[in-house]
């Protein structure tokens, strides 16, 4: 199995905030779909696919950097406490 090195992705580059888009709500970019809705999604024990399926315009690689980085993020945190 070849190994890949993960990096860390941009959060500019999968997700938008913009003041004139749902209020400044984070929204995955390229479309009207909160950030927000993917982890209500999971905390409801939905999963990605499901996701996925329900809002068409988010693509994969979108909702898994976002994952992604939210992970990076407690982790991050849990380093520095």
């Amino acid at each position: 199995m070849a190994s890949r090195t993960l990096t860390k992705p941009k959060l500019s580059k999968y997700v938008l905030t913009d003041p004139n888009r749902l209020g400044g709500e984070p929204v995955f970019k390229g479309t009207r779909v909160p950030v927000r809705s993917l982890f209500v999604y999971m905390r409801n024990g939905r999963s990605l696919e499901e996701f996925l399926a329900d809002f068409e315009g988010v693509g994969r690689r979108h909702a898994e950097a976002v994952l992604h980085l939210a992970e990076a993020d407690i982790l991050g945190q849990s380093r520095r406490s």
